[in-house]
């Protein structure tokens, strides 16, 4: 998946990421996690994809 479109699936699934269109940093996510329970969203929002 490129950075975008692994973006758009994980907000589908309510986790929140975010994508930078700069085309240097394109390719990249800033994924910040705050608590154990947002963790385990990120953890099983990238398994169903």
């Amino acid at each position: 998946h490129d950075a975008a479109a692994l973006a758009a699936k994980l907000r589908e699934q309510g986790v929140i990421v975010r994508h930078f269109k700069q085309q240097r940093i394109a390719q990249f996510l800033r994924i910040s996690i705050g608590t154990p329970e947002q963790h385990q969203a990120l953890l099983e929002g990238l398994s169903d994809i």
